[in-house]
């Protein structure tokens, strides 16, 4: 079994490795660059200055992984290490100067000009496979204590240790690196949280510009959520701030009132706040575990009893309702869905009573638990149907057993053998396909994070969903594996055959 699981991890890490190279390659080399500032309102206000808007796009396709880029400044620092007598001026000997020092660094950099003040810059186009390349080699960041370099801190500590914080309780602290608390625990799911390995996903734009992507997927949403801090000085009251997400911020550039709450000379108050609703991560988990369980709360019965009674009157009007809804497109379900529950007094958008209602997660999940319903009702029924002719079930009909009996205790058990197989599948599915729905109710989910970056044209978004969403796709088959030992502990994986 081992054997079986390291392989199939393997395999989930090639398919992993395939189809986000392959979005990422579509993404990169399909969709116009110009698309990028469309729904930029800085970027649309510098029309009338053409050199702010170069130096704005060249920053921007630098951040995005398409160029590097030279500003004039920096051209010049790095020429003038060769050269010293170059300046920033827009002369012919600078010039000269410049297109030297670029064919000497090679890597195919091209000098340009600003139009309005003719200074010089210079870009050098990235190849999809290095940039390919730099989204692999950066994606798991390591947090330690000679992460931060900073001149004007020499003498910052370097070091990592388990104290009891007096603001988070007992922590794995460190010194030196991004995060101060590497290690922390507290009530929040899963309980245990770490920032020594972080997932680097790039940095979105132009929606929600120049945050890491992880951060925007996980943080809170909504207005921020006061609650009692204990700053490290050791006053407490009411902040909105995360004290758990505490980054390195060099003292020089805090302000009077960060150094008033951490100290003059504390390094670690950048911080995040807190947010009165849920994460998009954890909106669509909510929603699609319990369209899960309604999916199979819902099916498993109807399927049961449509076997026990095969081709009797309730297997026929199942089995023709079953194939109604199959038939029937999604977005009319959801509609229909809607409307009726609208008419029943549901919030019919998220937007309407929020996140702090349960009732704005009631049609949501209700609708992927019934778009799910069909398929669960249909191959649980046949898995019941092909068991009843097994010899176990014609010895248990000898020994006197009822068919309520044999349909609960043996065909059932049975049955759900294949069908756990899918369980881990569906909740990947429901959190993963759930970008119509979402759409239709506005809800802020990763579904309809997708749906919204790929029209803003977020790349990095657009690659940093499909990478996740295909994460928790793969290794869910892998656990419909594990799951269906557990209904038969007959079954034992191998990397033969599987069984």
């Amino acid at each position: 079994m081992k054997k079986y699981i390291l392989m199939r991890v393997l395999r989930s890490l090639v398919s992993i490795f395939l189809v986000t190279t392959l979005v990422y390659t579509i993404v990169y080399t399909m969709v116009p660059k110009s698309l990028i500032f469309k729904n930029d309102p800085n970027y649309n206000k510098m029309i009338t200055t053409p050199d702010k808007k170069a130096n704005y796009e060249n920053t921007i396709f630098e951040r995005m992984g398409y160029i590097d880029y030279l500003t004039t400044k920096e051209l010049q620092t790095k020429a003038s290490k060769e050269y010293k007598q170059v300046t920033t001026k827009p002369t012919a000997t600078n010039k000269n100067y410049y297109q030297k020092y670029l064919k000497s660094i090679g890597g195919r950099w091209q000098l340009h000009q600003f139009k309005e003040s003719k200074e010089f810059y210079a870009t050098r186009d990235i190849s999809i496979i290095e940039r390919v390349w730099n989204f692999y080699s950066n994606l798991i960041v390591v947090d330690h204590p000679w992460k931060i370099k900073d001149a004007s801190n020499p003498d910052l500590e370097r070091y990592v240790r388990f104290e009891n914080d007096p603001s988070v309780g007992p922590a794995l602290v460190g010194s030196g690196t991004k995060h101060k608390y590497l290690m922390y625990f507290n009530s929040s799911f899963p309980f245990i949280h770490q920032n020594i390995f972080k997932l680097n996903l790039g940095l979105s734009y132009p929606t929600y510009a120049n945050q890491p992507v992880t951060r925007i997927i996980t943080q809170g949403q909504g207005r921020t959520l006061q609650s009692e801090v204990t700053f490290p000085n050791g006053n407490t009251r009411q902040s909105a701030i995360n004290m758990y997400s505490r980054t390195y911020l060099s003292p020089s550039k805090a302000d009077s009132r960060a150094k008033h709450n951490f100290g003059e000379n504390d390094a670690y108050t950048a911080t995040q706040n807190n947010y009165s609703e849920p994460s998009m991560l954890k909106n669509s988990f909510i929603i699609g575990v319990i369209g899960v369980i309604i999916a199979y709360a819902v099916g498993l019965p109807i399927g049961m009893l449509m076997s026990r009674y095969k081709d009797g009157l309730f297997d026929r009007f199942s089995t023709g309702l079953m194939t109604f809804m199959l038939a029937l497109p999604s977005v009319a379900t959801i509609y229909i869905i809607r409307f009726v529950g609208s008419n029943l007094g549901l919030p019919d958008s998220f937007p309407n009573l929020g996140a702090s209602s349960p009732l704005s997660y009631v049609l949501p999940a209700l609708v992927l638990g019934i778009l799910s319903v069909p398929g669960i009702v249909v191959w649980f029924r046949r898995y019941m149907v092909d068991q009843q002719a097994s010899d176990y079930v014609r010895f248990a009909r000898s020994k006197g057993l009822t068919e309520a009996e044999i349909s609960q205790k043996h065909l059932f058990k049975n049955a759900m053998v294949p069908i756990s197989n899918g369980i881990p599948s569906s909740i990947a599915l429901t959190i993963v396909g759930a970008t119509l729905t979402e759409t239709i109710f506005a809800f802020p989910g990763m579904g309809k994070m997708l749906i919204d970056s790929v029209r803003a044209a977020n790349n990095s978004m657009v690659v940093g969903l499909v990478f996740i969403f295909t994460v928790v796709s793969v290794f869910a088959l892998l656990l419909g594996d594990l799951l269906m030992t557990i209904f038969d502990p007959r079954i034992r994986l191998t990397s033969k055959g599987g069984k």
